[in-house]
């Protein structure tokens, strides 16, 4: 697919930009890592060529240098309050990225139980962290926090807290998703440093929104469109505007909190470092965008694709969904752009009003379409990706590239041994299908070959996929919208 941001360029702005805001400190920097370290699939979709993991590349470009503190919140933990895109919750997420992170190198300092109000699961979970050899720590809500600042730094408020003994010069702070005390825990650790004599600063690192291009620029919309459902409204930053004359864009939340962090940084420093929300940033994602218009266009599709998730959650039930819904659309509007410029959906739609039947339409990098239909062998996104690859093999449409004596004992166990409802194979079982047949049939193994070549691409399917169709498509790199359609409207 075409490229539209340097990512090698990316990292190596980054590294050099973190290392210069440490040696501003006295060599001891507390960063806070908003956003995801892995998998940031919306990152990859609005800046095509960014890398998923590149958060945690960018770590361990400096692994000798950092190490990092999990932050979790117990009123997170005691809600058992879900990561949306993967399905499991904050303390299991918290101890997934520990344990992924500590297998690549990078050091684990330890994890912080936020908020903690004695909370009964968060207790346990603290004892659980402790039984895996992994350091914990809690922190209580803080004492006068966010209008008395005299309480909040004094022995009542940051020095209530334990001090956590840090011995790298960049730790880096995150957590498995917002709300979980980031920047209060960066905070008090400075709060401990300042009392000891030690100097120290903090710095926050956010991919999005990117500050040094346009407030209304596709990209910074897409962000909104992805934060429509938390309300979050990107801004231009008031107080670097009144500090330097330039224009720069954040978002209401750190533009609303500013004022207080600010001030809260200058009492434990005495000093007023920095002006402005943007002044806290060391995002350098602006200066690696490569081709302003491939990341607009990309943009352009991720905002429709927001308008359909959240269309999907509204015929779902989901009481909040009619306002993102509308939301969105506002953003749309801003952005220039309307539900008919997903060519993917007329695509679909085409062939579904044509056969009657649920169907997916993938746009391959040359501007085809793949267009799989629903069969009593293979949903639709099974059949659009086997299709698609076929076409960028080169393969004739009446080539089949599944063996029956393959198919027949997955079909036979669905059927009577797991007593599926809807038997039919989906993405990731033809997956596995060809991989066997892939071994008698070297078409199969040449069309296989070609899955690489769909990351990137877009599709969208006419009626609401499952969870593991969702997932494999995702996997695939394949960026998928949806009708807000139910399969029961045609599978009778």
């Amino acid at each position: 697919m075409k490229i539209g941001f340097d990512n090698d360029l990316y990292i190596k702005l980054q590294t050099e930009h973190i290392r210069e805001r440490i040696s501003r400190f006295g060599n001891k920097l507390y960063l806070e890592f908003g956003g995801k370290l892995f998998d940031d699939y919306h990152a990859a979709r609005v800046l095509p060529g960014f890398d998923l993991n590149g958060k945690v590349k960018l770590l361990l470009n400096m692994k000798e240098d950092a190490e990092l503190i999990m932050c979790v919140s117990a009123e997170a933990i005691e809600k058992n309050k879900i990561r949306a895109d993967m399905g499991i919750t904050y303390d299991e997420d918290a101890i997934r990225l520990v344990i992924l992170l500590s297998g690549l190198g990078i050091k684990i300092n330890s994890v912080v139980i936020t908020l903690y109000d004695d909370q009964p699961a968060a207790a346990k979970f603290k004892t659980r962290l402790e039984n895996m050899g992994i350091t914990a720590y809690i922190h209580r809500p803080t004492k006068g926090y966010p209008t008395d600042v005299e309480t909040i730094i004094s022995e009542e408020g940051y020095g209530a807290n334990p001090y956590i003994e840090t011995t790298r010069p960049l730790v880096v702070i995150t957590a498995p998703g917002p709300g979980c005390g980031k920047l209060a825990t960066a905070l008090s650790q400075l709060y401990h440093d300042n009392k000891r004599g030690l100097k120290a600063g903090y710095a926050k690192f956010e991919t999005f929104p990117i500050w040094n291009i346009p407030l209304k620029h596709p990209v910074n919309l897409a962000y909104e469109a992805a934060t429509a459902d938390l309300n979050d409204v990107n801004m231009i930053d008031p107080y670097h505007l009144e500090a330097y004359g330039v224009t720069t864009v954040n978002y209401n939340r750190d533009i609303e909190v500013f004022p207080v962090v600010r001030t809260i940084l200058e009492r434990i420093t005495g000093t007023d470092i920095y002006k402005s929300p943007t002044d806290m940033g060391v995002n350098m994602a602006g200066f690696a965008i490569c081709d302003d218009e491939v990341c607009r266009e990309a943009s352009k599709q991720e905002i429709i694709r927001r308008y359909y998730k959240a269309a999907c959650d509204k015929k779902l039930g989901s009481p909040e969904a009619d306002v993102t819904v509308g939301r969105i659309q506002v953003i749309m509007q801003q952005a220039g752009t309307r539900t008919e410029n997903r060519l993917t959906a007329l695509a679909a739609r085409a062939r579904t009003q044509e056969t009657g039947v649920p169907a997916t339409a993938i746009e391959l990098a040359d501007g085809r379409f793949a267009v799989g239909r629903m069969s009593d062998l293979l949903t639709a996104p099974a059949s659009a990706m086997l299709n698609a690859i076929k076409m960028c093999a080169g393969m004739a449409d009446p080539v089949h590239l599944l063996a029956p004596r393959v198919l027949e004992p997955i079909l036979k166990m669905k059927k009577s041994v797991l007593k599926s409802a809807y038997p039919r194979l989906n993405v990731e079982e033809v997956l596995i299908a060809m991989s066997i047949c892939a071994d008698l049939n070297p078409s199969v193994e040449l069309a296989m070959n070609k899955l690489g070549e769909l990351a990137g691409c877009e599709a969208h399917s006419t009626v609401m996929l499952t969870p593991s169709d969702i997932a494999a498509y995702r996997k695939l790199g394949i960026n998928l919208s949806c009708d807000p359609e139910f399969l029961s409207k045609f599978d009778t």
